[in-house]
């Protein structure tokens, strides 16, 4: 079967493993601190938080930022669900947003203008699949409506201009990721006080972490605000310190195969539309299709299995779940309903191979019953 995302791991993070378990030290110490380093030079950042995960480093912004009740924060329903439960983490209140339009399914700024209200606080942008928001575009909205801009970053690493946007960025190390360390997060915070206050309380809030303390001269300590347990442990960082040396060549392959598939998907499967047609900066994480509307998208998933090729949905419409319909039951987005319809996501990782793209390519044309199907080689 090919996988719709595969984790490179290998000889290097088994190395990295042994080493930290022969250290002795599998909590949080150098390694974190290395890892921290390390990805914050690779975007530009003076330094960042490593977390448990992004849902965490959501949760850490959003607490941070002091966003609560009462409060109102502008998301897509086209997104993973962490997105919006990391706004009810804190008791604020998700306003779901529609995205701009097929070929763009990013959160759409006249649709989060006409969501607004006096309550509106704050602003978690999700970079779709890899593909930037419009940075000039949202920094001016949410200076002229004076909102807390939040960039959800999972599905773009290594790109410099994430964490540039607003007040943070949260990451993604999850095992389908562009990078992996199993499980894991980040954010980038410029501002030194609210990256201190999330650092802070991604451990209880306590004063000192256990590391600090063994290289102390007492082992005592306060806890000074209500905090997490969100830590990352050293294992998870050193596999990261090793992805990471691995992570802009990986992007460059995913950029590589994505011309490729939508170069011989014209060419073979017309009736198919590849999102984002006009160039964008992106981390090129998935490869999202739209399906013909005359096609069911079931039969499409269940032929292209019988040709050993996975596929998945990005994503069911967060609104229409059962919790949030049942909290938020008058929401119609009737864009990102439609573009949910009839996405696909087909494999992109960077251990596919071309002729892997082209069997993909014509399995997928094979699976819609294209007439003029043939081999794409």
């Amino acid at each position: 079967m090919l996988m719709v995302s595969a984790p490179i791991v290998g000889i290097p993070e088994k190395a990295a493993l042994s080493e930290v378990i022969d250290s002795g030290w599998l909590t949080m110490g150098d390694r974190v601190l290395a890892f921290e380093q390390a990805f914050a030079n690779l975007h530009g950042a003076e330094d960042c938080v490593a977390v448990g995960s992004c849902t965490a480093a959501l949760h850490l912004i959003l607490h941070a930022l002091d966003i609560g009740p009462g409060d109102e924060v502008l998301v897509p329903a086209l997104t993973f669900v962490a997105t919006s439960n990391a706004v009810l983490y804190v008791n604020a209140t998700p306003v779901f947003v529609d995205i701009e339009s097929a070929d763009v399914p990013l959160m759409s700024i006249a649709e989060a203008e006409a969501r607004c209200s006096p309550r509106t606080k704050a602003i978690i942008l999700v970079h779709f699949a890899g593909y930037l928001a419009d940075r000039d575009a949202w920094q001016a909205f949410a200076a002229r409506r004076g909102l807390l801009l939040i960039e959800d970053a999972a599905h773009a690493p290594g790109l410099k201009e994430v964490g540039t946007y607003g007040v943070a960025a949260a990451f993604s190390f999850y095992g389908n990721k562009n990078m992996t360390t199993a499980e894991g997060g980040a954010v980038i915070a410029r501002d030194p006080a609210l990256r201190d206050r999330i650092r802070l309380a991604r451990g209880h809030g306590m004063s000192s972490g256990t590391h600090q303390r063994l290289n102390s001269r007492t082992p005592t300590y306060d806890v000074t605000m209500l905090g997490f347990n969100y830590r990352l442990d050293e294992m998870r960082a050193a596999i990261g310190l090793v992805q990471l040396q691995g992570l802009l060549e990986w992007n460059e392959i995913r950029r590589i195969l994505t011309v490729l598939y939508r170069r011989l998907i014209a060419q073979h499967c017309p009736t198919v539309a590849v999102p984002f047609s006009e160039p964008r900066t992106s981390a090129y994480h998935i490869m999202p299709v739209i399906l013909p509307e005359n096609v069911q998208r079931q039969d499409v998933i269940d032929r292209l299995r019988t040709h050993g090729v996975q596929t998945t949905i990005h994503y069911p419409p967060v609104h229409e779940m059962t919790l949030y319909r049942a909290r938020f039951p008058d929401i119609h987005l009737p864009k990102t309903e439609a573009f949910s319809q009839r996405e696909l996501t087909i494999p992109l990782h960077p251990e596919i191979t071309s002729k892997m793209v082209e069997a993909v390519v014509a399995a997928l044309a094979a699976s819609i019953n294209l007439p003029h199907y043939g081999s794409v080689a």
